[in-house]
């Protein structure tokens, strides 16, 4: 409000849970009262996960998929509807590099963005009839937040004690910008990441080959690494 020509009607803060689907189509109606109208949503809930798949109960992938799947296209569904009315709008998803390869010690995680993937990707197609519609994954690679500090371990109940150093990662600020600028030219898809990830994407999608033994040996150090606590 002290840097923009905003006002306080301009602005509107809701609660929102996305695993209780049930309040989201009010949590809808309660943006459309105030505003009149939804012209971009973004869906950017989510949890990470950090756990060997052997080592973890499957009521942490019903976690996963609960929140980062189904409450996101539970959510997407309500706004869709009256997007579809106003033949209108940009629905923003916030995927990730691992919604295109795979990675030792995020199996559910990365299960979840495939899915938001496959999900988005088959939504584009049946919008055909609303050009003025536009379904836009964004697929950032690693990039400094809070993720680390809140994502699954092998148990709902645990936490993870060592989130490591950050600074490596992609600063928040330019991650926003490059998705700022994907949304408004309106991409259907952007890799929002540094080099060597960036890399990584293109031999997963180009040479899945070399993808498979690159991560193969990548990913062999990681789990030594996860296992002595680094």
């Amino acid at each position: 409000l002290e840097i923009s020509n905003l006002s306080e009607k301009d602005i509107l803060v809701l609660r929102l849970d996305l695993t209780d689907r049930s309040s989201h189509e009010s949590a809808t109606n309660s943006v459309l009262k105030h505003f009149g109208k939804i012209d971009v949503l973004v869906n950017n809930g989510g949890r990470s996960q950090r756990s060997l798949f052997v080592d973890t109960n499957l009521d942490v992938y019903s976690a996963i998929i609960e929140l980062n799947y189904l409450g996101t296209i539970s959510l997407t569904k309500y706004v869709l509807n009256h997007m579809i009315q106003r033949k209108k709008g940009k629905v923003v998803t916030v995927s990730s590099v691992m919604g295109i390869m795979g990675a030792p010690l995020a199996t559910g995680y990365c299960a979840s963005k495939h899915a938001l993937q496959g999900f988005f990707n088959s939504l584009r197609t049946e919008l055909t009839d609303y050009p003025e519609i536009s379904i836009i994954n964004i697929c950032p690679g690693p990039v400094q937040s809070q993720i680390i500090q809140n994502v699954f371990t092998e148990n709902l109940a645990k936490s993870i004690e060592n989130s490591g150093d950050q600074s490596h990662k992609m600063p928040t600020d330019r991650c926003a910008r490059l998705t700022l600028v994907s949304v408004a030219n309106d991409l259907k898809e952007a890799w929002v990441s540094d080099n060597p990830y960036l890399a990584v994407c293109y031999l997963w999608q180009y040479a899945p080959t070399w993808a498979w033994w690159l991560m193969n040996r990548m990913g062999k150090r990681r789990i030594q690494n996860f296992k002595s606590g680094v």
